[in-house]
């Protein structure tokens, strides 16, 4: 119905209808020239004067319609792109214009359809003709990153996701699918911004109190994270992702408890057993996993299973690589275990993160125990261990030195008594190191003990031998025949 017969149709005479229909133009005319200036805001005025003034004129609509495409507000646009083309479905850019809020908003099989009709209409529109490929490129990428989030390939959703983004840039549903995507892949600011753009325009939309949730949950803020999953449940009780979230958030919040409580009232069998169950919840969050591991690992160096915290240990670093407890745990079951190379590494790794004295002490220390164990080790050697007295030190020698003496081997091949007087050798060594305490002293400090001018290479454990055995109740060895020796005490 055109202006002039809506006007006769409410009961007013030609000369009125004529007088408003011209008022409403100029009211357009006011608009377009706003809307040419970019001031877009003007311009929405003066085309709502326009169909205030005439409510019937399609146009006005499709002028409308299209300021509030350049502010952003696509749902509001799409209302009076629709209400153009009521008016005349004939209206080519109304349909257009239609076409472009749905696919800003991410209905691309919707916004199909209404490109479709403009070319029905005008067959060789080209715009039309781009925006049809537009739609169908945003089709295409939905499908793929369908599949690719059933196949947790979130970087491919992403980049899906941007791609859509570019030609929907106004669709929430895309953007919650990138963000919580990225929550998935640990980058939570990222996601984090996203989802509070959207609940800054939309304080209700469940879908992004769910993923304010979910990065909460996977930055280990558990409590808070409960908070938004009840919320997004309060505006949505069916939104599954965040019941599903939910309760794993409780159920992983208590069993990372009660395992606490057990480790701290010495029940480590049964810390044990909730951290693993605790582990078992969801295999996605990595912070609260880490830390469950590196719980699990001092679990089981209390039980002395410094193998398995050593596994734990480096499970936690895999998923938290910044986990500095997680480094000094493993450095010193390392330690332990008398892997020294291992916990110089993690050492330097967490110095590296927190330039601590006491990291630097503990540091130190690793490399001197590793220095230490370059060494030859002359406890070891004599067969005793670093607390012995100088009496057990001596008993040891004379075992080892009389064990090993070359005479004592002086009928076996020449690849045992080379190996024999080797032995020997180092038998002496180790005596007169650990018989001296200041050597002892600097030897059990790691410090070099040629710098003390004491070369080994000079050794001559016969020396030694026959200054430990001399004099009343000495020691020597007698040959009764080819190959045989017997023992002669003074």
């Amino acid at each position: 119905m055109c202006c002039l017969k809506w006007w006769k149709f409410r009961g007013k005479t030609l000369a009125e209808g004529t007088a408003v229909c011209r008022e409403a133009e100029a009211f357009k005319e006011q608009g377009n020239a706003y809307y040419a200036k970019k001031d877009y805001n003007e311009a929405f005025n003066y085309y709502t004067k326009a169909i205030d003034t005439c409510p019937n004129n399609a146009s006005y609509y499709g002028n409308r319609a299209a300021t509030l495409m350049m502010l952003g507000r696509f749902r509001e646009a799409l209302e009076d792109a629709q209400q153009s083309v009521r008016l005349d479905d004939s209206f080519v850019r109304g349909h257009l214009r239609e076409g472009k809020c749905h696919l800003s908003l991410g209905n691309a099989m919707a916004a199909s359809r209404c490109f479709q009709r403009v070319l029905e209409l005008d067959h060789k529109n080209t715009q039309a003709q781009q925006e049809l490929k537009n739609a169908t490129t945003v089709l295409e990428y939905e499908k793929i990153a369908e599949v690719d989030f059933e196949k947790r390939d979130f970087r491919k959703v992403v980049f899906c996701m941007d791609r859509a983004l570019e030609f929907a840039p106004a669709c929430h549903r895309f953007k919650i699918l990138k963000a919580e995507c990225l929550a998935l892949l640990g980058r939570y600011p990222e996601a984090q911004s996203v989802a509070s753009d959207i609940l800054r325009m939309d304080s209700t939309n469940a879908d992004a109190l769910y993923v304010r949730g979910l990065c909460l949950y996977y930055e280990d803020c558990i409590e808070k994270a409960v908070q938004f999953f009840v919320q997004a449940l309060r505006m949505a009780p069916d939104h599954e992702k965040a019941c599903l979230a939910c309760r794993n958030a409780k159920a992983l919040k208590a069993k990372k408890e009660d395992g606490n409580k057990a480790f701290k009232k010495g029940n480590y069998k049964l810390a044990y057993e909730l951290y693993t169950e605790a582990l078992g919840i969801d295999p996605n969050n990595i912070k609260t996993n880490a830390k469950l591991y590196c719980n699990r690992g001092t679990v089981n160096s209390k039980l002395r299973k410094l193998e398995e915290a050593i596994d734990d240990c480096t499970n936690a670093v895999k998923l938290d690589d910044t986990y500095v407890k997680a480094y000094l745990r493993r450095a010193q079951c390392y330690m332990d275990t008398e892997q020294y190379e291992d916990a110089v590494r993690d050492y330097e790794k967490v110095y590296q993160t927190e330039k601590t004295k006491e990291h630097k002490q503990l540091l130190k220390n690793a490399q001197v125990e590793l220095k230490k164990s370059k060494r030859k080790d002359y406890y070891k050697i004599l067969g005793v261990n670093k607390n012995a007295s100088e009496d057990e030190i001596k008993k040891a020698y004379r075992k080892r030195a009389l064990m090993h003496h070359p005479d004592r081997h002086s009928g076996a091949s020449a690849e045992v008594q080379k190996e024999e007087e080797k032995k020997f050798k180092e038998v002496g060594e180790a005596f007169t190191i650990l018989s001296d305490p200041k050597k002892k002293a600097r030897y059990d400090s790691g410090q070099d003990l040629e710098e003390d001018g004491l070369n080994m290479g000079e050794f001559d454990p016969n020396n030694i031998f026959k200054a430990f055995f001399s004099g009343p109740g000495g020691f020597s060895f007698e040959a009764s025949g080819p190959g045989n020796f017997f023992f002669q005490f003074g």
